[in-house]
C-alpha cells in the first residue's frame, strides 16, 4: 500500500473514519495508523502501521500487547520505524497499560493477597532490577494509591520507613502494603525482606497504620508473608 494517505477513498482513511464513525469503528491497525499520523517515503501511516502489527504477531505477545513488552531497540527492527516513532509506540502501549489499570483499580478491593497478586504480577514479572511499591489502602481496603520507594540492584532495594509512612499519613491511609518484585522468578523471602518487612512494620504500628501485607512477585508466582503467618511480630 504506496499511495498516500489522501490519496486513498475517504471511507478507507482511519481520522476520516474516526470523525464519521467514531472510534470504536477502526480496528487496531487504523487506531495505530491515527496516531503515528505519517508513514514514510515508501508506505503511509496505515500500511506502517499493518507492518507494526505484523511484527507484534511474531513474538510471545501478538497484537497491541506486544507494544509492552517489545524495547525501543526491538521496534526499530520494523522498517520505517526510527528512534521517534518507537518512543510513540512505547509510549503508545504504556499509556494503554496505565489506563487498564486504573479503571480496574476504581473501587477495586483488595481484601486478599491474590488479588493484589494479580493486579501487580504483569507489571513487576519481567522487571530485571528489584522495584518496591507501596500501595495504600483504606479501612474498606480499596485502593488509595501508590508509589514507588526503590529501585535497586538485581537483588536488593533500598527502604525507608519514614518515606513510606510520610506518604501514608499524608493521603489518610489506614493500611500499606509492600509489593516487590524478585528478577530471579523465586518469591521466596530473604532475609533482607524478612528484615524489612519487620522495621516497615514497627514504624507503622507507631503511627496507627496497619502493614498490611508484603508480597514478593516472581515468575507467575508470589509470596505473601501474611498468608504464611509471618506479619506478626513474633514471626518476623
Amino acid at each position: 500500500m504506496n499511495e498516500k494517505m489522501n490519496q486513498l477513498p475517504a471511507e478507507q482513511r482511519p481520522y476520516e473514519k474516526c470523525l464519521r464513525y467514531g472510534p470504536a469503528a477502526l480496528t487496531e491497525t487504523e487506531l495505530l495508523a491515527v496516531i503515528l499520523r505519517n508513514g514514510t517515503r515508501t508506505q503511509n501511516a496505515l500500511s506502517l502501521s499493518a507492518s507494526v502489527m505484523a511484527f507484534t504477531n511474531n513474538t510471545p505477545n501478538p497484537g497491541l500487547p506486544g507494544l509492552l513488552h517489545l524495547s525501543v531497540q526491538e521496534l526499530e527492527k520494523i522498517p520505517g520505524i526510527g528512534k521517534v516513532k518507537a518512543v510513540q509506540l512505547k509510549c503508545i502501549g504504556e499509556l494503554s497499560r496505565r489506563l487498564s489499570s486504573a479503571k480496574a483499580r476504581i473501587h477495586m478491593i483488595f481484601d486478599n493477597p491474590s488479588s493484589v497478586a494479580d493486579y501487580y504480577m504483569e507489571k513487576l514479572r519481567h522487571e530485571e532490577q528489584e522495584s518496591m511499591i507501596v500501595m495504600l489502602v483504606d479501612t474498606k481496603r480499596q485502593f488509595l494509591g501508590e508509589f514507588n520507594i526503590s529501585r535497586g540492584t538485581a537483588n536488593a532495594t533500598v527502604v525507608t520507613p519514614r518515606e513510606i509512612l510520610r506518604e501514608a499519613l499524608r493521603m489518610q491511609a489506614m493500611g500499606i502494603i509492600l509489593v516487590h518484585n524478585h528478577p530471579s522468578g523465586d518469591p521466596s523471602p530473604s532475609l533482607d525482606d524478612i528484615r524489612t518487612t519487620r522495621t516497615v512494620k514497627e514504624a507503622a504500628d507507631i503511627t496507627g497504620i496497619e502493614l498490611l501485607d508484603h508480597i514478593i512477585i516472581g515468575d507467575n508466582r508470589y509470596f505473601s508473608f501474611r498468608e504464611q503467618d509471618m506479619i506478626q511480630d513474633y514471626d518476623i
